[in-house]
This record gives structure tokens, C-alpha cells and sequence, in this order.
């Protein structure tokens, strides 16, 4: 795994250090430039800025409404309203060019429902139509009649929603994030965290591969799948761990007609359009915690799994080519699936935003927000994030959210 050549901080002291500059870590640092201004320094620690390897660039980039707990369904709310408006808001930092669009994709979700689950799937619907969401139940005929190419012949139904879901630009969010708060006065450094200095229950410092020590007053973990190495430098235990997902962008013989949405089928494949071809993965079977330089691929999983999966879903997938295919990362929370976000009760400046699953992406900038105004204003301002509090780790209570793949 190829690392660039690292470099020294401009101080030997800071505020705030966010261990991890994807795209948590550079909405964490844009929320905080945008609040603190010049009035704190800001260091971002990332190990690999080209982000070859970043759980951001590896991932398939998509953003839902459709989950059982308001909290999630809010926080994906705010994640399409500042995806919306990407553009506009990182404007004044691209004086000479066009801020990124992120080429939003809303073309929604399609989950297939077994006719076992039908009763909880309504439920669903109910509340995500309650909170303002557009998603609609649709019966084995209704979904059979919009979408004809689908399989219904073992569902109950499915849902669907039909505005404010898709895919976007994933390196577009982050890139911007990180422009933005550079511009802003926030430090950025290509290097790696090897240790953390606690005294009296406080990150005191962070002690750099390049050798040097750097005084900190708040500490933020953002570093993805490495989340528990940065937690165990500060004698702390999170239940997050790196587990591998496999990507394929396919060539169908047969195209697929009208718009197509990302289809979640029951197995836990999904597929979606990508241009004229379509990108596929799934959950893989028996898979447990990588190492974290492991980004092997299997490519054995397309062909045993994932087109069974396909061509009974969708018979036109019946012939198919993988064109291209990667390997990436979950900071897989293994107690709940759910983000960690909140201070250590003990050591009281380590702040975690850790363990989102594969939502990282999508939740980044509701997230980002709230551990800026944890900092800034010691409490939840905008979305209550609590229920993904620190706490609910030893007490051994997740927090329940049905809808996670």
C-alpha cells in the first residue's frame, strides 16, 4: 500500500486535531472553520491524501430516506438538502472556477420486500411519509407495472422512493469539504497518528510518524476504518472494525428500459445503472474483519453470489460482463451498524464520529455538524444525535435501526 511522502505540522500546537481527512473528517473541519473562523487552530492528520484506499473514493455513493429510526431519515434529509446545494454553498471558495457539482442521481431506491415482511415494510413507509419523505409502498403488481423488468413473482411488494434518493459524486463532497476548509484557515497534513499522550483523563498530545509531538485541546477520531486503532492509543475500546466490500461495473446484453432505480434485492445484492453499465455488490458471505491494508479482491464472489442474485431478480440480466471491479472498507460498527458520535465520558476531549457502516458517506454532513457544535457549544443545536452517544458501547444497547445492508 503506497503512502505519499509525509509532512510536518506548521505548529506545535493546536485546538482541535481530526485524525482522518475524508470526507467526515474534512465536513467535521469545514463545520468547524465555518462556525470558529481564525478563532482556533485546526489540524487534519491524513495518512493518504491521494485517498486511493479511502472508504469516500471506494464507495458506490449513494444517499437513502428509507430507515426505521426518524433520526436516520433526518440526517439523510439534511445530507440531500446539502447536496442540493453543493455548488452555491462551496462557490466562494473557487473564485476562479465552477464548484463541484455532485451530479445527484435521483433516481431512488427500490427495496424488494418478501411477502413475510410486507407488515413491517409499510411501517416503514409510514413513518419515512410522516417525516416528509416521498417513499411509496407498491404491491406485486404496481411494482410488476412501473418497473416490468423486475422479478416480482416471490415478493410482497417493494419500496420505493421516489424523490430525494440516488447517487452522487463522492470525491466532488469531499473535495469540496477539504477546499473549503483549507480556505478557511484549517491545516491539513499528509501523516499518520502513532501515538496519543493522556494525562489526567485529557488527549494532552498526538505524536506524529515524522517524529514530532503537537499539543491538543480536542481530539477528533475520523479515521474511518481505523477508528478502533486511533481509540486504543488512548487506552479505548469501539467495536468498529474494517470489513471488505466488493465493487463490479458489469455490461448487460440486454439494456434496461426507463429509469432505473438502485434495487436492493432480497439476498442483499444491489445493482443500479452507472451510465450505460451498471454497478453491482452485495454483503459478502461469511465475511469478517480485514486487515487494514487488505483490499484483495475476490472476484469468485460476482460469479457464485452476485449474478445468481441478478439474473433472478432481473431475467434480462441474463448476460452479463464485469468491465471493471475494487475492493473497499466499512468502519463496520459490529454492535449496531449505527455511527458512534459524541466525548468519552473518561477522557473527556476524545471525540469519536466512528462506526457508520456504510452510511459514512451519506451522513457526513449532518455528522460533521454535530461534532462541530459538540465542540462549539458543548450540546446538539440543530439534529439530536444522542442516541449514537459513546455510552451505548459498554452498556452493550444498540441502537436499533432495521433497515441496514
Amino acid at each position: 500500500m503506497a503512502i505519499p511522502p509525509y509532512k510536518a505540522p506548521s505548529r506545535n500546537a493546536y485546538d482541535i486535531v481530526i485524525v482522518g481527512g475524508a470526507v467526515v473528517g474534512s465536513s467535521t473541519a469545514y463545520w468547524l472553520s465555518q462556525a470558529l473562523g481564525d478563532k482556533v487552530s485546526i489540524l487534519v492528520v491524513e495518512r493518504d491524501s491521494s485517498y486511493t484506499f479511502s472508504s469516500t473514493a471506494l464507495s458506490t455513493s449513494a444517499i437513502r430516506q428509507q430507515y426505521s429510526n426518524p433520526i436516520n431519515v433526518k440526517i439523510s434529509q439534511f445530507g440531500i438538502e446539502i447536496i442540493r446545494g453543493f455548488a452555491e454553498r462551496m462557490a466562494p471558495f473557487y473564485p476562479n472556477e465552477p464548484a463541484p457539482d455532485l451530479g445527484f442521481k435521483e433516481h431512488g431506491y427500490l427495496y424488494c420486500c418478501s411477502p413475510e415482511g410486507v407488515e413491517a415494510a409499510r411501517e416503514r413507509v409510514e413513518l419515512q411519509r410522516s417525516l416528509g419523505a416521498h417513499t411509496v409502498f407498491l404491491e406485486p403488481g404496481a411494482l410488476k407495472e412501473r418497473f416490468p423488468w423486475l422479478n416480482v413473482d416471490d415478493l410482497g411488494g417493494g419500496s420505493w422512493g421516489s424523490r430525494e434518493e440516488g447517487w452522487f459524486d463522492s470525491m466532488g463532497m469531499l473535495n469540496g469539504f477539504r477546499r473549503a476548509a483549507r480556505g478557511s484557515g484549517v491545516e491539513y497534513i499528509d501523516n499518520a497518528v502513532t501515538a496519543l499522550d493522556v494525562v489526567d483523563g485529557r488527549v494532552a498530545s498526538v505524536r506524529l510518524a515524522t517524529g514530532q509531538t503537537v499539543a491538543c485541546g480536542t481530539l477528533v477520531n475520523a479515521a474511518g476504518p481505523r477508528a478502533q486503532q486511533v481509540a486504543s492509543m488512548a487506552g479505548l475500546s469501539i467495536p468498529v472494525a474494517p470489513y471488505k466490500r466488493y465493487s463490479f461495473v458489469f455490461a448487460s446484453a440486454n439494456p434496461i428500459p426507463g429509469r432505473m432505480p438502485n434495487v436492493i434485492d432480497l439476498s442483499g445484492t444491489f445493482v443500479r445503472p452507472e451510465g450505460e453499465l451498471f454497478l453491482t455488490g452485495n454483503t459478502p458471505q461469511g465475511d469478517g474483519p480485514a486487515d487494514y491494508d487488505d483490499f484483495e479482491m475476490h472476484f469468485e464472489e460476482f460469479d457464485d453470489y452476485i449474478w445468481p442474485a441478478l439474473w433472478h431478480r432481473i431475467p434480462a440480466f441474463d448476460a452479463l460482463k464485469v468491465q471493471t471491479s475494487w475492493t473497499g472498507h466499512y468502519e463496520y460498527n459490529m454492535l449496531d451498524h449505527n455511527g458512534i458520535v459524541g466525548f468519552h465520558p473518561e477522557v473527556r476531549n476524545f471525540m469519536f464520529a466512528n462506526g457508520f457502516s456504510g452510511h459514512g458517506l451519506q451522513q457526513s454532513p449532518a455528522v460533521g455538524r454535530a461534532v462541530s457544535e459538540l465542540i462549539v457549544h458543548g450540546a446538539f443545536q440543530t439534529l439530536d444525535l444522542s442516541p449514537f452517544c459513546y455510552e451505548r458501547i459498554p452498556r452493550n444497547e444498540p441502537f436499533l435501526e432495521e433497515a441496514v445492508i
